[in-house]
């Protein structure tokens, strides 16, 4: 991994620049640089301490994962659908949806081990049955395979885009068009290895189109409804930020709690605990029968409380 070291990043310690950049912890990035794994501007680094500076270069490999296990847990489930081929489970915004470095507990998959008995051997120990995700602080819908046919009708599916799936999202801001198709490729962001972004050295094509389902103009705020075309990580968010109307919450993509007047809706934000974003409906064939299966949910409690508060408001002044 190569990554040019950017004005905010710079001035920095090597180990915790690395650890942001690479999603590592402190003691991770400190052992690959004691390994000599770390090179800065083609020297090899020989001290976690060392500060970084802007445009700087640096490289380095990390080692792979030592294999682990992943236990079933109980772990409460909305399961909306369930039979021999197929789960659907409403997820709750917070919960990782599969293990990966700093969760490999309280996961989605460890949840489902428990309560599926025979996922295990369906694509892979951390991720079984695992076709598509959702980012841990967006609530929704997800299908997972409990078999291998299940898998594959699955994953052909959701490459030839004939899966359904639909969001609603409360943003900030009036977007200039009621409705619109974002075509913009999107990928790890240069400089921050957490974010994703247009400014990627390595682009995947990314599809969103949106419709505006209500204007709360005293407020700066619309709610819209999302069809995915692709499934990057963080695709609505990002797309929907470079148009310049983060969701409401999503600090990470350029929300900010300054810019809501009214402080009792400030502080309904604040306790979504999550952004808002919602997989609210979900449509696939069945891999066995072919029948066409719909499902949707409702809208999470934090989300539906500021929304609510966003209508009687409007309501009012009406």
């Amino acid at each position: 991994m190569e990554v040019v070291v950017s004005r905010e990043k710079g001035n920095k310690r090597l180990d915790q620049f690395i650890s942001e950049v690479a999603e590592l912890s402190r003691s991770q990035a400190k052992e690959i640089i004691e390994k000599g794994l770390v090179k800065v501007n083609g020297k090899e680094a020989k001290k976690p301490s060392q500060k970084v500076k802007e445009g700087q270069v640096v490289s380095f490999e990390v080692p792979p994962p030592e294999p682990i296990e992943v236990k079933p847990e109980d772990i409460p489930l909305e399961v909306v659908y369930e039979d021999e081929d197929v789960i659907v489970v409403n997820k709750p915004a917070g919960m990782v949806v599969h293990p990966a470095p700093g969760h490999y507990t309280g996961t989605l998959v460890n949840a489902l081990l428990y309560h599926c008995k025979d996922l295990k051997g369906i694509g892979g120990a951390l991720r079984p049955g695992i076709v598509h995700r959702l980012d841990k602080e967006t609530s929704g819908l997800i299908v997972v395979a409990k078999n291998d046919l299940a898998q594959q009708s699955l994953i052909e599916q959701f490459k030839n885009r004939s899966v359904g799936r639909f969001y609603r999202a409360l943003i900030v801001g009036i977007p200039k068009k009621e409705r619109d198709r974002i075509v913009l490729p999107i990928g790890r962001d240069r400089f921050d290895r957490k974010k994703f972004s247009p400014n990627t050295t390595s682009p995947k094509e990314a599809i969103t189109n949106y419709w505006v389902l209500e204007k709360f103009p005293e407020d700066n705020i619309s709610e819209i409804k999302c069809k995915l075309e692709t499934g990057r990580t963080h695709q609505i968010r990002v797309h929907m930020s470079s148009l310049g109307h983060p969701l409401l919450g999503d600090k990470v993509y350029g929300y900010k709690p300054s810019k809501i007047r009214d402080r009792e809706l400030r502080e309904l934000i604040d306790q979504m605990g999550m952004h808002a974003l919602c997989a609210y409906y979900l449509a696939f064939n069945h891999p066995r029968s072919g029948k066409r299966l719909e499902f949707e949910v409702e809208l999470p409690q934090g989300y539906k409380r500021v929304l609510n508060f966003l209508r009687r408001k409007k309501g009012e002044e009406l």
